[in-house]
C-alpha cells in the first residue's frame, strides 16, 4: 500500500526511514574473529597501512580476554587463524607469538568502558599529519558527520604507549567519546562493534583528510550543531554499519591477496 510522504515533516521521515533500515538492511554472517581479520585488511586497502604500526582488537566471550593481530604481521597479512586471544596483561591465551607491546592502553579502555566491543588504532597518514599540528578534527561535511561531537583530542604525546600511565591518560582523554585524535600519533576508535568501529575508522581518516585539503585553500565554516547531531545519529545506526561493513568486505574480499583472510 502506497503512502503519501509529501505531507511528513523530516521527524517524521527519519523516523519511517529507520524503521525500514530496521526491516530491510541485513549484515554478515561472519565469525568475530572473521570480521577482525576483515577489518584489518578493509584498514590496509583504506590508507591505514603504516608497517607494523597499530592495533586492532575485538573483546572476546570470557571477560577480560580480547583478540589482536600478531607483532610482526601486517594488516594486510592478518587472517581469523593467525589471530591472538590475550589477556589484560598481555599474556597469550590462544595462538603463536606475542600482542604488540601498545595493546596495553587497549586493556585500560576496556575496563573503563564496558560498553567498547572494539577498538581500532592506526597511523593513518593524514591523521598522522594533522596530529603533527596539534590541532582537534573538524567536523564540516555530511559525508564525516559520524563522527561529529564525538572525537576528542589529547594535545600532549606520552610517547610510546606501552606504559600504564598512558593508559590512564588516553582512557582519560576518550571519556564517552566514540573516537580520538592523539596528537604526533594517530587515530583510535572505540565502538560497540567491529563493524561500527572500521567505518568510523574510515571516516575518521577522510575527515582528517578533508580538513588538510580544506584548510590549505582557506577557512573552514562550522555547521549547524542541531544539523550536525542529527546526522551523526542518522548515520551513526547498527543496520547502517553492518552493511556499510558488509560492502566494504566484499570489495576487499575481490582481491587475491585478501581471499584467505577468512581462514
Amino acid at each position: 500500500m502506497s503512502t503519501d510522504t509529501f505531507n511528513l515533516d523530516k521527524n517524521e521521515l527519519i523516523k519511517q526511514s529507520f524503521g525500514q533500515m530496521d526491516t530491510h538492511l541485513q549484515g554478515t554472517q561472519y565469525s568475530p574473529a572473521q570480521k577482525l581479520a576483515l577489518a584489518c585488511r578493509i584498514l590496509f586497502d583504506n590508507g591505514h597501512d603504516s608497517g607494523l604500526a597499530g592495533q586492532i582488537t575485538a573483546r572476546s566471550e570470557k571477560p577480560g580476554t580480547y583478540l589482536t593481530q600478531r607483532l610482526g604481521l601486517g594488516f594486510d597479512e592478518i587472517c581469523a587463524g593467525n589471530l591472538l586471544l590475550v589477556n589484560e596483561d598481555l599474556d597469550v591465551l590462544q595462538g603463536d607469538g606475542m600482542a604488540n607491546p601498545a595493546n596495553r592502553f587497549h586493556s585500560w579502555l576496556y575496563r573503563a568502558r564496558p560498553d567498547v566491543q572494539c577498538i581500532i588504532h592506526t597511523h593513518a597518514v593524514h591523521t598522522a599529519a594533522l596530529s603533527m599540528l596539534e590541532i582537534p578534527l573538524e567536523i564540516s561535511h555530511m559525508d564525516n558527520c559520524v563522527l561529529y561531537d564525538d572525537v576528542a583530542f589529547l594535545p600532549k604525546w606520552p610517547g610510546v604507549p606501552v606504559g600504564n600511565e598512558e593508559g590512564e591518560l588516553i582512557a582519560k582523554a576518550i571519556g564517552t567519546k566514540r573516537a580520538i585524535l592523539l596528537a604526533h600519533h594517530g587515530l583510535l576508535v572505540a565502538c560497540t562493534s567491529i563493524e561500527e568501529s572500521c567505518l568510523l575508522a574510515i571516516a575518521f581518516e577522510r575527515a582528517a583528510k578533508m580538513q588538510l585539503l580544506a584548510s590549505a585553500a582557506g577557512t573552514i565554516k562550522s555547521i549547524e550543531p542541531a544539523l550536525g547531531r542529527e546526522a551523526h545519529d542518522w548515520i551513526l545506526r547498527a543496520q547502517r554499519s553492518a552493511v556499510g561493513f558488509a560492502y566494504y568486505a566484499r570489495r576487499t574480499l575481490k582481491k587475491t591477496s585478501h581471499r584467505n583472510c577468512l581462514e
